[in-house]
C-alpha cells in the first residue's frame, strides 16, 4: 500500500538535504518541534497543511513544488502515466506561436 505521508516525508527530507540544511535548522525556522518534524520526514506522522506550508517556507520552496514531486512519485509507484506533461514539445509551442502570429 502506498502511503502519502511516507512520500511527503521523503520529499521534505530530499529537499532539506538538497538545501544542505539540518533537521534542527528547518524545525527552528518553521517553528515546529524537532521530534515532530523528524517523525513527519520518516512518514510516521501526518502533517497538517499548516505545518507543510511552514516547513516549505522554511525550506524556501513553494508548497506546490513539494506537492508536485509527491504526486510524481506516487504516480511512479502506482504505475500511472501522468495525464498532463510538465513541458510542451517545442513543435507544439511553435505551432501555437505561428497561429497567434496569423491573427
Amino acid at each position: 500500500m502506498v502511503l502519502v505521508r511516507q512520500e511527503i516525508g521523503d520529499v521534505l527530507r530530499d529537499v532539506r538535504l538538497q538545501k544542505a540544511m539540518t533537521l534542527r535548522q528547518v524545525a527552528s525556522k518553521a517553528s515546529v518541534a524537532l521530534g515532530y518534524l523528524s517523525e513527519v520526514e520518516r512518514g510516521q506522522k501526518e502533517a497538517s497543511s499548516e505545518i507543510l506550508a511552514s516547513v516549505a517556507e522554511a525550506l524556501d520552496t513553494p508548497i506546490s513544488s513539494i506537492m508536485r514531486e509527491v504526486g510524481d512519485r506516487l504516480a511512479v509507484l502506482e504505475g500511472v502515466t501522468p495525464l498532463v506533461p510538465d513541458t510542451l514539445p517545442d513543435e507544439l509551442v511553435a505551432e501555437f506561436d505561428a497561429g497567434l502570429a496569423v491573427r
